[in-house]
């Protein structure tokens, strides 16, 4: 193994004296062409172009002498301390930082970052970045040869945006473009580059979160919960969660069935929900709070509109669309999990056709699930099921407790993708 590992973060300023010392004395140096250009590597020195990660810890743990790497900016986040730390190649690290690409892109910005989500698009990863944008206000996308601000927008079509590119960060051809999302596909980008994605209505965040959180919780949770802690929240938590006998009334699936169905699609950050026939929006909602993107299927206007007040109310993003059936399911990105609360057969078969890896339907009869069982089960699916019957708690005349009126059952079934 190399006598001593250097890894030295350069933000394009001066090194540092440490920095400058570990690089003149270094036997080999790894890093990106144009920083092994700028620097001042000793002549005599090896040089490793850094492209295969892997291939370079064994080049530098094979090296006999001081070995150093270069990376840019913070090379212990998202950078390549994680890789060169990995047991099999034994190696002993001295890591010296300079400022990471994603503080000097919202320095650039002149924006705090703080409550701000960072993601990575390396590794096959655009889908899963795409989507903590559209469940976050402001997101730090780390971007990918492949993977970069042309593709992220296309991802997001549809969702409105801001973009702040930020190319070459730290060198002489450094630029900053601010665009909506629908003009970055018109140019090309220089990489290395960092995308700074803002907007959405998820910056409303519930009275009380944003003061909870400010100060001392990086990353602030999607949708934290303020005022209101937990989730599968009363009915009357959500505007148009009304009792049945009153006009117009849409009613919120009970907080145990929501509980349970919630359980089931495993909802998470860098998950892209549908919720189908989605009323006014309890499900979709909690759904987000979770950290997942959420599509909402509703073809109730009103319905719509009430979802868009509940999603403020929490301070989640809920993408809705206005629309009834598998018609409106085919210009939809592609769902992670979905529940159908309302709909039929078709519905419940367009949904599995876009093969979800996990499913959950709300059948309004033992002959409907039958139907929907089956049809889970044709799909390639796991299938499961329950009726749930709750019977809530009461205080009694006499002090103590005492069953209350129970409510009516609930059938639900669910699907997982068989591997």
């Amino acid at each position: 193994m190399a006598d001593r590992i250097t890894v030295i973060g350069w933000d394009g300023t001066p090194l540092t004296e440490a920095a400058g010392a570990a690089l003149a004395a270094a036997t080999l140096v790894a890093g990106a062409p144009y920083q092994l250009g700028a620097l001042p590597v000793p002549p005599a020195a090896e040089r490793i172009a850094l492209g295969n990660i892997q291939q370079a810890a064994r080049t530098i743990a094979e090296h006999r002498g001081a070995a150093v790497v270069v990376a840019e900016g913070d090379p212990g986040f998202f950078g390549v301390v994680r890789a060169l730390r990995r047991p099999e190649y034994g190696l002993e690290l001295e890591v010296l930082p300079a400022v990471s690409s994603v503080a000097a892109a919202f320095a650039r910005a002149g924006m705090p970052w703080e409550d701000a989500q960072v993601v990575s698009a390396h590794g096959g990863r655009l889908r899963r970045a795409a989507n903590i944008c559209r469940a976050h206000p402001k997101v730090a996308v780390l971007t990918a040869p492949g993977a970069g601000p042309g593709e992220l927008a296309l991802m997001l079509r549809g969702v409105h945006r801001t973009f702040v590119v930020c190319e070459a960060l730290g060198t002489p051809d450094e630029d900053v473009t601010v665009l909506t999302s629908d003009r970055i596909a018109d140019h090309t980008w220089r990489d290395p580059n960092v995308v700074l994605v803002i907007g959405g209505n998820s910056g409303a965040a519930p009275a009380g979160a944003a003061d909870e959180a400010a100060g001392w919780l990086a990353g602030r949770p999607v949708g934290f919960p303020g005022a209101e802690r937990g989730w599968a929240l009363p009915g009357d938590a959500y505007a148009g969660a009304r009792r049945t006998d009153e006009p117009g009334a849409s009613v919120a699936l009970p907080a145990h069935v929501r509980a349970l169905v919630l359980a089931r699609l495993g909802a998470r950050p860098g998950d892209l929900v549908w919720s189908v026939g989605a009323g006014s929006g309890a499900l979709a909602v909690e759904a987000a709070r979770f950290g997942a993107a959420v599509v909402a299927v509703e073809a109730s206007r009103s319905a719509c509109a009430r979802l868009a007040v509940n999603a403020r109310r929490y301070g989640v993003e809920v993408e809705t669309v206005h629309g009834r059936g598998p018609e409106v399911l085919g210009g939809l990105p592609e769902p992670d999990a979905a529940v159908v609360e309302s709909g039929e057969l078709d519905v419940v078969r367009a949904v599995l056709a876009r093969r979800p890896e996990r499913f959950v339907a709300v059948p309004r009869t033992f002959a409907e699930a039958e139907e929907i069982r089956r049809a889970i089960t044709e799909a390639g699916y796991r299938a499961d099921g329950a009726l749930l019957q709750a019977t809530p708690l009461r205080g009694a005349d006499g002090g103590g407790l005492e069953l209350g009126a129970g409510e009516p059952g609930a059938l639900l079934l669910w699907g997982e993708q068989i591997v």
